[in-house]
């Protein structure tokens, strides 16, 4: 891929370009970077849409799953054609529309411990956007492995959270710091509980911008911290994550 930038992306790009913190240098690093999303549901699709639009090279996004109609009210890459299809086909196709430079490679299968051993060496940085706690601990695992940062969210009825994994970092914490394997309730997800749909918008752009950040080498200020999200009072609080001596996944890496 050619990182340099034609007439057509300094002008795509223009407004990204003014900021002193991107330039062009910062947007030829963004088209050189690649990011894998891992399940394109209501996380997935804003955070996938504006990584696209802010003209990252090249976007994994990997679901087992197909568009549902129950799908609609939160997943706003999808509309009622892309019913029964693929999700990360009808994303693809929908993010290929939205930027053409953009190269999209859509993987439609579980993000299982084997498939992430295999790809993850591709990739620059990871977005875990899926909606269940074994993805979750899988994704933690390989990234924590493979020594690749990750941007983690989740959202369920009108509570969400955000946090910033960096394993480049020494003594940085792990999921399983915060979460132990085995001790969260699978059942808590909003297939069961519900959530509102903008919810999910604002933490997936929240991960888009985050991925930004440390795809340009800035700094997070929500690395090592976990940003707690209410949306029926609209309150944001942020407290700080320590690494578990005791973590059976980070202690020993």
């Amino acid at each position: 891929m050619n990182p340099e930038l034609d007439d057509t992306g300094l002008l795509r790009y223009a407004r990204q370009i003014l900021l002193p913190e991107i330039d062009v240098a910062g947007q030829q690093r963004l088209r050189r970077a690649r990011v894998l999303v891992i399940g394109m549901g209501g996380l997935g699709c804003p955070a996938a849409l504006y990584l696209a639009g802010a003209g990252v090279g090249t976007l994994g996004i990997c679901d087992p799953d197909l568009v549902s109609l129950s799908n609609l009210a939160r997943q706003i890459l999808y509309t009622e054609a892309d019913l029964d299809r693929p999700k990360v086909s009808a994303a693809a196709e929908h993010l290929r529309a939205h930027n053409a430079s953009v190269e999209c490679i859509a993987y439609p299968q579980a993000a299982t411990s084997e498939f992430l051993a295999n790809v993850l060496a591709n990739y620059d940085l990871v977005l875990d956007c899926s909606d269940n706690f074994s993805t979750r601990h899988a994704v933690n695992r390989a990234c924590l492995a493979a020594r690749k940062p990750l941007v983690s969210a989740a959202a369920i009825r009108w509570s969400g959270q955000l946090a910033v994994f960096d394993f480049r970092l020494p003594d940085a914490p792990c999921y399983a710091c915060l979460y132990p394997q085995g001790g969260a309730d699978e059942e808590d997800r909003c297939a069961t509980l519900g959530v509102i749909g903008p919810l999910t918008g604002i933490l997936g752009s929240m991960q888009a911008l985050e991925a930004i950040r440390l795809l340009l080498g800035l700094a997070s200020p929500v690395t090592g911290k976990l940003l707690l999200v209410d949306a029926i009072d609209l309150a944001f609080r942020t407290i700080s994550l320590q690494k578990d001596p005791q973590c059976p996944v980070c202690t020993s890496a």
